[in-house]
Protein backbone atom coordinates (compact mmCIF):
# COMPACT_ATOMS: atom_id res chain seq x y z
CA UNK A 1 0.00 0.00 0.00
CA UNK A 2 1.10 3.72 -0.49
CA UNK A 3 0.41 6.60 1.09
CA UNK A 4 -0.88 10.32 0.21
CA UNK A 5 -1.62 13.04 2.53
CA UNK A 6 -4.23 15.43 1.47
CA UNK A 7 -5.47 19.04 2.48
CA UNK A 8 -8.31 20.81 1.29
CA UNK A 9 -7.13 24.12 2.92
CA UNK A 10 -9.96 24.30 5.69
CA UNK A 11 -10.12 27.85 6.94
CA UNK A 12 -13.09 28.03 9.38
CA UNK A 13 -12.32 29.27 13.02
CA UNK A 14 -11.38 26.89 15.12
CA UNK A 15 -14.33 24.61 16.55
CA UNK A 16 -13.72 24.96 20.18
CA UNK A 17 -12.01 28.32 20.71
CA UNK A 18 -12.87 30.31 17.53
CA UNK A 19 -9.73 31.37 16.72
CA UNK A 20 -9.16 31.92 12.96
CA UNK A 21 -5.73 31.68 11.24
CA UNK A 22 -4.97 34.53 8.66
CA UNK A 23 -4.57 33.12 5.24
CA UNK A 24 -0.89 33.34 4.79
CA UNK A 25 -0.16 31.23 8.16
CA UNK A 26 -2.73 28.19 6.50
CA UNK A 27 -0.83 28.71 3.27
CA UNK A 28 2.35 28.42 5.11
CA UNK A 29 1.04 25.55 7.43
CA UNK A 30 -0.25 23.42 4.05
CA UNK A 31 3.14 24.00 2.35
CA UNK A 32 5.32 23.23 5.01
CA UNK A 33 3.55 20.08 5.68
CA UNK A 34 4.36 18.99 2.38
CA UNK A 35 7.77 19.07 3.04
CA UNK A 36 7.61 17.28 6.15
CA UNK A 37 5.49 14.64 4.58
CA UNK A 38 8.30 13.82 2.01
CA UNK A 39 10.83 13.51 4.67
CA UNK A 40 8.77 11.29 6.68
CA UNK A 41 8.48 9.03 3.17
CA UNK A 42 4.96 9.72 2.49
CA UNK A 43 4.62 8.85 -1.19
CA UNK A 44 2.48 11.65 -2.43
CA UNK A 45 0.68 14.85 -1.31
CA UNK A 46 -2.59 16.39 -2.45
CA UNK A 47 -4.05 19.49 -2.44
CA UNK A 48 -7.88 20.20 -2.71
CA UNK A 49 -9.93 22.84 -4.98
CA UNK A 50 -12.73 24.51 -3.34
CA UNK A 51 -14.59 27.59 -4.69
CA UNK A 52 -17.26 27.73 -2.03
CA UNK A 53 -17.36 27.21 1.34
CA UNK A 54 -14.91 28.17 4.18
CA UNK A 55 -12.12 27.33 2.24
CA UNK A 56 -8.71 28.61 0.84
CA UNK A 57 -8.19 26.08 -2.35
CA UNK A 58 -9.60 28.03 -5.04
CA UNK A 59 -5.65 27.65 -6.78
CA UNK A 60 -4.27 24.21 -6.01
CA UNK A 61 -1.52 24.70 -8.59
CA UNK A 62 -0.13 27.77 -7.47
CA UNK A 63 0.08 25.84 -4.20
CA UNK A 64 1.63 22.62 -5.50
CA UNK A 65 4.09 24.97 -7.14
CA UNK A 66 5.62 26.53 -4.18
CA UNK A 67 5.79 22.82 -2.94
CA UNK A 68 7.67 21.30 -6.32
CA UNK A 69 10.33 24.04 -5.68
CA UNK A 70 10.95 22.97 -1.68
CA UNK A 71 10.60 19.00 -2.44
CA UNK A 72 12.18 16.68 -5.19
CA UNK A 73 10.82 13.22 -4.14
CA UNK A 74 7.23 13.41 -3.25
CA UNK A 75 4.50 13.04 -6.13
CA UNK A 76 1.41 15.80 -6.21
CA UNK A 77 -1.60 15.54 -6.75
CA UNK A 78 -4.97 17.34 -6.45
CA UNK A 79 -8.04 16.54 -4.85
CA UNK A 80 -10.24 17.69 -6.91
CA UNK A 81 -8.96 19.53 -9.72
CA UNK A 82 -12.65 20.64 -10.79
CA UNK A 83 -12.39 20.38 -14.37
CA UNK A 84 -15.97 20.60 -14.96
CA UNK A 85 -16.19 24.02 -14.02
CA UNK A 86 -12.48 24.70 -16.11
CA UNK A 87 -11.52 24.98 -19.46
CA UNK A 88 -9.59 21.80 -20.43
CA UNK A 89 -6.90 24.26 -22.72
CA UNK A 90 -6.07 26.20 -19.46
CA UNK A 91 -5.92 23.34 -17.34
CA UNK A 92 -3.52 21.18 -19.99
CA UNK A 93 -1.40 24.29 -19.97
CA UNK A 94 -1.42 25.05 -16.34
CA UNK A 95 -0.56 21.28 -15.11
CA UNK A 96 1.93 20.33 -17.80
CA UNK A 97 3.98 23.98 -16.64
CA UNK A 98 3.74 22.02 -13.00
CA UNK A 99 4.73 18.66 -14.61
CA UNK A 100 7.77 20.35 -16.26
CA UNK A 101 8.77 21.62 -12.85
CA UNK A 102 8.34 18.98 -10.48
CA UNK A 103 10.24 16.41 -13.04
CA UNK A 104 6.84 14.66 -13.80
CA UNK A 105 5.61 14.35 -10.11
CA UNK A 106 2.32 15.80 -11.01
CA UNK A 107 -0.84 13.56 -11.37
CA UNK A 108 -4.58 15.20 -11.04
CA UNK A 109 -7.59 13.55 -9.37
CA UNK A 110 -10.63 14.75 -11.45
CA UNK A 111 -14.32 15.28 -10.60
CA UNK A 112 -17.20 17.56 -10.22
CA UNK A 113 -16.43 18.53 -7.19
CA UNK A 114 -18.05 18.61 -3.77
CA UNK A 115 -19.48 22.06 -3.59
CA UNK A 116 -22.35 22.47 -5.62
CA UNK A 117 -22.17 26.81 -5.43
CA UNK A 118 -19.30 26.79 -7.77
CA UNK A 119 -21.25 25.77 -10.82
CA UNK A 120 -23.32 29.01 -10.08
CA UNK A 121 -20.23 30.97 -9.79
CA UNK A 122 -18.81 30.41 -13.08
CA UNK A 123 -22.21 30.64 -14.87
CA UNK A 124 -22.84 26.93 -15.31
CA UNK A 125 -25.78 24.62 -15.19
CA UNK A 126 -25.72 22.06 -12.38
CA UNK A 127 -27.79 20.23 -14.08
CA UNK A 128 -25.43 19.19 -16.61
CA UNK A 129 -22.44 18.70 -14.37
CA UNK A 130 -21.92 14.99 -15.64
CA UNK A 131 -21.96 16.41 -19.35
CA UNK A 132 -19.61 19.04 -18.67
CA UNK A 133 -17.16 16.14 -17.04
CA UNK A 134 -17.33 14.18 -19.49
CA UNK A 135 -17.13 16.46 -22.36
CA UNK A 136 -14.11 18.29 -20.66
CA UNK A 137 -12.29 15.32 -19.17
CA UNK A 138 -11.89 13.89 -22.93
CA UNK A 139 -10.93 17.04 -24.62
CA UNK A 140 -8.09 17.43 -21.39
CA UNK A 141 -6.90 13.74 -22.21
CA UNK A 142 -6.81 14.61 -26.26
CA UNK A 143 -4.61 17.75 -24.94
CA UNK A 144 -2.14 15.73 -23.68
CA UNK A 145 -1.23 13.11 -25.44
CA UNK A 146 -1.97 14.39 -28.97
CA UNK A 147 -0.71 17.30 -30.99
CA UNK A 148 -2.74 19.59 -33.19
CA UNK A 149 -5.43 18.50 -31.91
CA UNK A 150 -9.25 19.29 -34.06
CA UNK A 151 -11.87 19.10 -31.94
CA UNK A 152 -15.37 20.58 -31.48
CA UNK A 153 -18.00 20.21 -28.83
CA UNK A 154 -20.91 21.77 -26.57
CA UNK A 155 -19.56 23.75 -24.11
CA UNK A 156 -16.29 25.59 -25.27
CA UNK A 157 -15.40 26.75 -28.91
CA UNK A 158 -13.79 24.82 -31.45
CA UNK A 159 -9.94 24.45 -31.65
CA UNK A 160 -8.50 23.58 -34.75
CA UNK A 161 -4.94 22.20 -35.19
CA UNK A 162 -3.95 22.91 -31.44
CA UNK A 163 -0.76 21.94 -29.40
CA UNK A 164 -0.59 22.79 -25.80
CA UNK A 165 2.80 24.33 -24.19
CA UNK A 166 4.32 23.14 -22.50
CA UNK A 167 4.11 19.25 -23.18
CA UNK A 168 3.50 17.29 -20.17
CA UNK A 169 7.42 16.56 -18.22
CA UNK A 170 7.32 12.58 -19.81
CA UNK A 171 3.81 11.86 -21.47
CA UNK A 172 0.67 12.48 -19.97
CA UNK A 173 0.39 12.58 -16.27
CA UNK A 174 -2.04 9.52 -14.64
CA UNK A 175 -5.64 11.16 -13.99
CA UNK A 176 -7.53 9.72 -11.22
CA UNK A 177 -11.48 10.45 -11.02
CA UNK A 178 -12.70 11.49 -7.90
CA UNK A 179 -15.87 9.51 -6.94
CA UNK A 180 -17.93 9.93 -3.57
CA UNK A 181 -21.80 9.05 -4.74
CA UNK A 182 -22.49 8.79 -8.12
CA UNK A 183 -21.46 5.94 -10.76
CA UNK A 184 -20.67 8.42 -13.49
CA UNK A 185 -17.08 8.87 -12.26
CA UNK A 186 -16.57 4.92 -12.19
CA UNK A 187 -18.03 4.72 -15.82
CA UNK A 188 -15.78 7.72 -17.07
CA UNK A 189 -12.34 5.62 -15.48
CA UNK A 190 -13.72 2.51 -16.66
CA UNK A 191 -14.13 3.31 -19.75
CA UNK A 192 -10.68 4.80 -20.36
CA UNK A 193 -8.79 2.75 -18.12
CA UNK A 194 -8.35 5.37 -15.69
CA UNK A 195 -7.82 4.69 -12.05
CA UNK A 196 -10.49 5.64 -9.17
CA UNK A 197 -9.98 7.36 -6.02
CA UNK A 198 -13.14 6.98 -3.60
CA UNK A 199 -13.31 9.50 -1.02
CA UNK A 200 -14.57 7.39 1.66
CA UNK A 201 -15.23 10.29 3.86
CA UNK A 202 -18.24 10.64 5.10
CA UNK A 203 -20.94 7.91 4.00
CA UNK A 204 -21.09 4.01 5.21
CA UNK A 205 -18.17 1.51 3.35
CA UNK A 206 -20.88 0.10 1.61
CA UNK A 207 -21.56 3.10 -0.34
CA UNK A 208 -18.08 3.13 -1.22
CA UNK A 209 -18.06 -0.12 -2.25
CA UNK A 210 -20.77 0.05 -4.38
CA UNK A 211 -18.82 2.44 -6.47
CA UNK A 212 -15.52 0.77 -6.96
CA UNK A 213 -17.28 -2.69 -7.38
CA UNK A 214 -19.24 -1.41 -10.52
CA UNK A 215 -15.72 0.45 -11.72
CA UNK A 216 -13.63 -2.73 -11.58
CA UNK A 217 -16.94 -4.76 -13.39
CA UNK A 218 -16.79 -1.97 -15.98
CA UNK A 219 -13.56 -1.78 -16.36
CA UNK A 220 -13.36 -5.55 -17.36
CA UNK A 221 -16.63 -4.78 -19.71
CA UNK A 222 -14.59 -2.06 -21.58
CA UNK A 223 -11.54 -4.58 -22.71
CA UNK A 224 -9.53 -3.79 -20.08
CA UNK A 225 -6.92 -5.98 -17.65
CA UNK A 226 -8.61 -6.07 -14.39
CA UNK A 227 -5.30 -6.24 -13.07
CA UNK A 228 -4.56 -3.02 -14.07
CA UNK A 229 -7.22 -1.68 -12.08
CA UNK A 230 -6.04 1.18 -9.57
CA UNK A 231 -8.07 2.31 -6.77
CA UNK A 232 -7.51 4.59 -3.90
CA UNK A 233 -9.45 5.44 -0.52
CA UNK A 234 -9.59 8.78 1.08
CA UNK A 235 -10.51 8.61 5.06
CA UNK A 236 -12.30 11.13 7.11
CA UNK A 237 -9.35 12.38 8.92
CA UNK A 238 -6.89 11.36 11.22
CA UNK A 239 -6.35 11.56 15.35
CA UNK A 240 -3.91 9.08 17.12
CA UNK A 241 -3.84 8.04 20.97
CA UNK A 242 -1.54 5.36 22.50
CA UNK A 243 -4.75 3.77 23.67
CA UNK A 244 -8.35 3.47 22.29
CA UNK A 245 -9.68 5.35 25.79
CA UNK A 246 -7.29 8.01 24.79
CA UNK A 247 -8.58 8.32 21.72
CA UNK A 248 -12.12 8.88 22.96
CA UNK A 249 -11.18 11.19 25.74
CA UNK A 250 -8.57 13.12 24.24
CA UNK A 251 -11.01 14.01 20.95
CA UNK A 252 -14.14 13.50 21.53
CA UNK A 253 -14.80 17.21 22.42
CA UNK A 254 -12.83 18.07 19.84
CA UNK A 255 -14.79 15.64 16.49
CA UNK A 256 -18.04 16.57 17.79
CA UNK A 257 -18.06 20.57 17.72
CA UNK A 258 -16.32 19.74 13.68
CA UNK A 259 -19.07 17.88 12.61
CA UNK A 260 -21.92 20.10 14.18
CA UNK A 261 -19.77 22.88 13.15
CA UNK A 262 -18.99 21.35 9.46
CA UNK A 263 -23.52 20.42 9.17
CA UNK A 264 -24.70 22.00 6.33
CA UNK A 265 -28.83 21.47 6.75
CA UNK A 266 -29.54 22.72 3.22
CA UNK A 267 -27.82 19.73 2.26
CA UNK A 268 -29.74 17.76 4.93
CA UNK A 269 -30.26 13.68 3.44
CA UNK A 270 -28.16 14.32 0.34
CA UNK A 271 -25.48 11.83 0.14
CA UNK A 272 -22.09 12.57 1.06
CA UNK A 273 -22.31 15.98 1.96
CA UNK A 274 -23.16 15.44 6.34
CA UNK A 275 -21.64 12.21 8.14
CA UNK A 276 -24.36 10.31 9.70
CA UNK A 277 -21.25 9.40 12.27
CA UNK A 278 -22.14 12.26 14.97
CA UNK A 279 -20.17 11.17 17.76
CA UNK A 280 -17.09 10.00 17.86
CA UNK A 281 -17.79 6.49 19.36
CA UNK A 282 -20.09 6.17 16.30
CA UNK A 283 -17.46 7.05 13.73
CA UNK A 284 -14.50 4.67 15.52
CA UNK A 285 -17.06 2.03 15.15
CA UNK A 286 -18.28 2.39 11.66
CA UNK A 287 -17.51 5.49 10.14
CA UNK A 288 -14.21 6.22 7.61
CA UNK A 289 -12.42 8.17 10.04
CA UNK A 290 -9.34 7.22 10.86
CA UNK A 291 -9.36 7.48 15.08
CA UNK A 292 -7.84 5.31 17.42
CA UNK A 293 -4.51 3.46 18.65
CA UNK A 294 -2.03 2.82 15.70
CA UNK A 295 -3.47 -0.78 15.86
CA UNK A 296 -6.63 -0.15 15.62
CA UNK A 297 -6.13 2.58 12.59
CA UNK A 298 -4.06 -0.52 11.38
CA UNK A 299 -7.20 -2.85 11.72
CA UNK A 300 -9.42 0.03 9.94
CA UNK A 301 -7.30 0.05 6.89
CA UNK A 302 -6.98 -3.23 6.79
CA UNK A 303 -10.32 -3.50 6.97
CA UNK A 304 -10.68 -1.09 4.11
CA UNK A 305 -8.35 -2.70 1.65
CA UNK A 306 -10.75 -6.54 2.34
CA UNK A 307 -13.57 -4.30 0.48
CA UNK A 308 -11.61 -1.86 -1.77
CA UNK A 309 -8.35 -3.70 -2.65
CA UNK A 310 -7.01 -0.34 -2.92
CA UNK A 311 -3.55 0.66 -3.63
CA UNK A 312 -3.20 3.96 -1.93
CA UNK A 313 -4.41 5.50 1.25
CA UNK A 314 -5.13 9.25 1.87
CA UNK A 315 -5.16 11.11 5.08
CA UNK A 316 -5.61 14.24 6.21
CA UNK A 317 -4.50 15.50 9.68
CA UNK A 318 -5.55 19.43 9.43
CA UNK A 319 -9.18 18.84 9.17
CA UNK A 320 -10.08 18.84 12.71
CA UNK A 321 -8.17 21.92 13.80
CA UNK A 322 -5.21 20.15 15.58
CA UNK A 323 -2.39 23.00 16.22
CA UNK A 324 0.58 22.74 13.88
CA UNK A 325 2.66 20.69 15.89
CA UNK A 326 -0.08 17.80 17.12
CA UNK A 327 -1.07 17.57 12.92
CA UNK A 328 2.92 17.28 12.21
CA UNK A 329 3.69 14.67 15.36
CA UNK A 330 0.04 12.62 14.22
CA UNK A 331 1.77 12.83 10.73
CA UNK A 332 5.18 11.13 12.21
CA UNK A 333 3.59 8.39 13.93
CA UNK A 334 1.45 7.36 11.34
CA UNK A 335 4.70 7.13 9.43
CA UNK A 336 6.80 5.21 11.62
CA UNK A 337 4.31 3.34 12.95
CA UNK A 338 1.37 2.49 10.92
CA UNK A 339 2.56 2.86 7.29
CA UNK A 340 5.19 0.21 7.46
CA UNK A 341 2.94 -2.04 9.02
CA UNK A 342 0.51 -1.65 6.09
CA UNK A 343 3.20 -1.74 3.77
CA UNK A 344 4.40 -5.15 3.94
CA UNK A 345 0.51 -6.48 4.93
CA UNK A 346 -0.98 -4.97 1.53
CA UNK A 347 1.90 -4.19 -1.16
CA UNK A 348 0.97 -2.73 -4.13
CA UNK A 349 3.01 -2.23 -7.35
CA UNK A 350 1.95 1.39 -7.58
CA UNK A 351 4.72 4.20 -8.49
CA UNK A 352 7.17 0.97 -8.92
Amino acid sequence: MKFSVLSLLGHSPHPLTGELPSAAQRFDEVIGTGVEAERLGFDAYAVGERHAGPFLSSSPGVVLGALAARTSRIRLLTGVTVVAILDPVRVAEDFATLDQISRGRIELVVGKGAEAGHFDLFGLDEERQWDLQKEKYELLRRLWSEEGVDWEGEFRPALKDVTTLPRPYAGAPRVWHGSATSLNSPELAAKHGDPLFTANAIQPRAAYARLIAYYRERFEAYGHDPAGARVAAGSGGLLIADTPRQAVTRYKELYEAKVAQSFRPRLEGKAGYNTPFRTIEEAIADGPQLIGSPQQIIDKILGFHAVYRHDLQSITVDGFGLPLGEQLETLQRFAEEIAPVLRREVPSPLWE
